[in-house]
């Protein structure tokens, strides 16, 4: 282990990952890493194995470069300039610079280390996580890809051809969530550039771009977390192998489809069934019963999930809902409302056909009651019992009039990337559109903030909260030309054409 570096906050972490056929993919992808000894980042390896298999990855990679090379035991602080491979018969993720090691959660094929590993390598570093995917069968690496590109990180992909095995890296091309696809001698180029690229940016003209992306969309981003658009203007930068953000400006401005390519870059969310199990177990527990009580038998439960994006969340709730109703002796409905400005999200929403990897989310019996598998596509589909449960529709949640009479709202993993300003105004609005003693669900890194007049804290670490009336009457707040990100992130598409009245009616 090394000591004699100290480790800074800052520097890249390179996860790379592989199954059958890694073997030759890393060599060629470290055959072209300069031999120098400071690279200013750390690289981490993680490779299929059989239970009983003892690697000779460390040994191989020791003859291609002059970092040290371990092989990771549990707790390891992570270092710059050195290389790490996952133990045989572990799961390993980062948290807090260290990596940890835990006993696999899967039999042997059916794992998903790859994903495990870059999804908590997003958590940890952000824009500074980089996801390699080499050759390997299967589909492992495509959601933690999807994770890292929805912190503004960067995914590289070998190439079909040059890939023994392509069905993982054409799992990823396929979902779309890459920036690059090489051979991986050539990652190692491109990744010395991304690193120049990357520390020599000054994103001195954002503001410039704002404009310039508010003349074109309409949508005024000002009250955006500027440090979380910087990420994603920095990414596209460096995709076009431009040297500044000053001429990413000028790219922008003589290629009109660059534009609309930021918006949908933009647009990148991260969601999943069940997103934080063990908060979602929380709610079931706290808010599903309560719903029921509150409503006499034969009325209807309504439930707007706000920022739903390609559905997940939304068909989670209604699972749940759903389970609970049928242990009732009386008959109760329900329906769920969910709204998201990306029109491709709501479109995959509104189908309901999802990978097969959602089986890793999602409890079997869940699972076997309301999705069936395509054996023939590999994919689910949400079964018609509970996709008529929901209305999906296109709708900015700020800037279009809002759901009202309300039960319980959801609405998690957006107002983190707004500014505080915006989001006291979307508190307010919550508030307006809930019943008496209505419920609210955020996401677990947000909060009501100072709007406690307007909700009490039912499970504050759960972040669910009940509405209550204030000591002076509101009025619904005033809508906003500003626009909310229902994606997760940003939303940068034009007004909808669906228009949502304050009573939940939808027009087409």
């Amino acid at each position: 282990m090394p000591d004699s570096i100290t480790c800074k906050e800052g520097f890249p972490v390179i996860g790379i990952g592989a199954s059958a056929g890694g073997l030759a993919a890393f060599e060629a992808f470290f055959s072209g890493i300069p031999h120098k000894r400071d690279m200013g980042m750390s690289f981490v390896l993680i490779q299929h194995l059989a239970p009983d298999h003892k690697s000779a990855l460390s040994e191989i990679i020791r003859t291609f470069t002059p970092m040290s090379v371990y092989e990771v035991q549990d707790g390891m602080r992570i270092e710059r300039n050195c290389v790490y491979v996952i133990a045989p018969n572990t799961d390993m993720v980062i948290k807090k610079a260290h990596l940890r090691l835990s006993p696999p959660a899967q039999p042997h094929g059916k794992r998903l280390p790859i994903d495990l590993f870059f999804t908590s390598l997003a958590q940890e570093k952000g824009v500074q996580a980089i996801g390699i995917v080499l050759s390997g069968t299967g589909s492992d690496g495509t959601l933690g890809a999807q994770a890292i590109k929805g912190v503004g990180g960067s995914i590289l992909v070998q190439t079909l051809e040059s890939a023994a095995y392509d069905g993982m890296p054409s799992s990823i091309i396929e979902h779309g969530f890459y920036d690059h696809v090489l051979e991986p001698q050539a990652m190692a180029v491109e990744l010395m550039t991304l690193m120049r690229r990357r520390s020599t940016s000054k994103f001195t003209t954002q503001g410039r771009i704002l404009i310039l992306l508010m003349q074109q969309s309409r949508h005024d981003f000002s009250q955006y977390k500027s440090s979380s658009i910087s990420r994603r203007i920095e990414r596209r930068t460096a995709l076009h192998h431009l040297e500044s953000p000053e001429a990413y400006l000028i790219y922008l401005q003589e290629h009109q489809e660059e534009v609309k390519a930021l918006f949908y870059d933009l647009l990148i969310g991260v969601t999943r069934f069940f997103r934080d199990d063990e908060l979602f177990d929380r709610f079931k527990t706290i808010v599903i019963p309560e719903l029921f009580q509150n409503k006499k038998p034969g009325s209807t439960i309504r439930v707007w999930s706000a920022g739903c994006s390609s559905g997940e969340e939304a068909y989670s709730i209604a699972m749940l809902l759903q389970e609970y109703a049928d242990t009732l002796e009386k008959p109760y409905s329900f329906q769920v409302f969910a709204t998201d400005i990306d029109d491709r999200s709501i479109a995959k929403a509104r189908a309901g056909v999802y990978d097969e990897t959602i089986d890793k989310t999602i409890p079997l019996a869940l699972l076997d009651r309301y999705l069936q598998f395509d054996a023939e596509e590999n994919t689910y589909r949400v079964r018609k019992c509970i996709r008529d449960k929901l209305v999906f529709s296109v709708q900015n949640v700020i800037q279009d009039p809002p759901f009202s009479k309300l039960d319980l709202i959801v609405c998690r993993n957006v107002m983190i990337y707004l500014k505080e300003t915006l989001q006291k105004r979307l508190i307010s609005l919550f508030h307006y559109a809930l019943n008496a003693n209505g419920t609210l669900f955020l996401g677990s890194s947000e909060g009501i903030g100072v709007r406690d007049q307007l909700f009490d804290a039912l499970d504050k670490s759960a972040k669910i909260y009940r509405k209550k009336t204030p000591i002076y009457p509101l009025q619904i707040p005033l809508v906003s030309p500003l626009t909310l990100s229902t994606s997760h992130l940003w939303p940068l598409m034009p007004p909808s054409q669906n228009h949502v009245e304050s009573d939940g009616a939808l027009h087409k």
